[in-house]
């Protein structure tokens, strides 16, 4: 029986890169979106950032990407794409609920925010023609956020792990909290594996970003993000087994050595995960499922369950949720609800149905690394880093790109869509 051949870049000969049309500015918008995402509240930094100033640094941010990428598409040319679809009529759903002013303006702001945040990814979807252009961002931009990450620990150690984190690392440059930082090492380590993977980088490149990588990563004791990073990997190495040799042998091994160095530092591992904490702080999360069973109890009316009470800062009786479901379901609603299970749901299908390639696998990790860490973490139903790793994700699934601009891409007036994406 002749073997069936495996597809090009995941063959030991790496297929040769095409070339990028994706314009560099296009790669600033993207980094500017991430700077947003990042956030104004954490640890205490080396030279004391007032919140009011980091908030107009990420706001700032939002406002240049959208009109980058408004300069860089003027003729509104946008591609077809079920997620951001889905993603716009959670916008749509977010306002609504907000315009009763219920939890004040602060959610008329945000979902100002999440207005200018759906509209600069629109624009940036003439380029999503399933390459690796924004991939490649992502890792740049969040490589550089924990550069500076590194550079707090060096010069200022008791603020990069503060005793009000318990010794975590955290931002002692920018005011980042350890499971962010988690988040960020986990998401471009794991990218970085898989494109080395696929010859899409070298391994001294790739041994340059994992590793001090996830040295951040262990000293963060961030469990959700080691978690998501290791499912993700698993789903991303077993969608290509039947299709690669390489993969097998790498999934094998893996597998393998896990389970040996599992069983050696069996001890070390459950002292790691479990960070000093009582049976019955774990067992509840880290006081989480108290804030869940007081957020689920709470009385509601009727619209209240239906479409929520609008965008928080996604906290229940000053308390962070840390569930992404519990916070749609706070803020959008059971309408919430169905939109971002179906825009995942959307992403794994056309996942499932594209042929094996890196680009898949790369969009297969994104997808569940982000439904892995949504049991405590939120951030699917706002401007988040989850939400960009989803664009990613959905950038990678789009078809083969039409040779011609007038078949790419749809003109904002309206005409025949071609070409769909995820």
């Amino acid at each position: 029986m002749a073997a069936h051949p495996e597809p090009a870049g995941l063959r030991g000969d790496a297929a040769p890169e095409p070339a990028s049309s994706t314009p560099k500015w296009a790669g600033v918008a993207w980094a500017l979106l991430i700077l947003n995402t990042l956030g104004s509240t954490g640890a205490k930094t080396v030279l004391p950032l007032p919140r009011s100033v980091s908030q107009l640094v990420t706001m700032g941010s939002l406002m240049t990407a959208f009109v980058i990428a408004l300069a860089l598409n003027k003729h509104l040319r946008i591609r077809p794409s079920a997620y951001l679809l889905l993603l716009t009529a959670l916008l749509g759903t977010s306002i609504l609920s907000s315009a009763d002013l219920q939890e004040g303006a602060g959610a008329l702001f945000r979902c100002f925010r999440l207005t200018v945040f759906v509209s600069t990814l629109w624009l940036l979807t003439r380029w999503w023609d399933g390459g690796f252009s924004f991939v490649r961002y992502h890792i740049r931009t969040y490589a550089v956020v924990l550069a500076s990450v590194a550079i707090g620990l060096v010069i200022s150690p008791g603020n990069a792990m503060p005793e009000e984190y318990g010794g975590r690392l955290s931002g002692a440059i920018w005011p980042l909290t350890p499971p962010q930082i988690g988040q960020y090492a986990a998401v471009i380590s794991g990218l970085t594996l898989l494109l080395w993977f696929g010859r899409r980088t070298t391994w001294r490149s790739a041994l340059a970003i994992v590793v001090p990588v996830l040295g951040l990563l262990l000293l963060t004791h961030t469990r959700t993000a080691t978690l998501g990073l290791v499912a993700g990997l698993a789903v991303a190495f077993l969608s290509m087994v039947l299709t690669s040799a390489r993969a097998r042998k790498v999934f094998a091994w893996t597998v393998g050595i896990g389970g040996v160095a599992g069983v050696v530092l069996a001890g070390a591992l459950q002292t790691w995960f479990l960070r000093g904490q009582s049976a019955d702080n774990f067992s509840s999360l880290t006081g989480r499922a108290k804030v869940w069973d007081a957020l689920l109890e709470a009385p509601r009316s009727t619209a209240e369950y239906i479409f929520g009470v609008g965008l928080t800062d996604k906290s229940y009786d000053g308390l962070p949720i840390d569930n992404s479901w519990l916070a749609i379901y706070h803020e959008q609603g059971f309408v919430g609800i169905a939109l971002v299970a179906g825009f995942l749901l959307t992403l794994v299908v056309v996942a499932v149905l594209r042929p094996p390639s890196l680009a898949r696998a790369c969009a297969i990790f994104l997808i569940t690394y982000c439904i892995s860490a949504s049991y405590t973490e939120a951030g699917l139903g706002d401007a988040s880093p989850y939400l960009l790793h989803l664009a990613v994700a959905a950038s990678l699934l789009v078809r083969g790109v039409p040779q011609s601009d007038e078949q790419a891409f749809i003109p904002a007036k309206g005409a025949d869509v071609r070409g769909a994406g995820a």
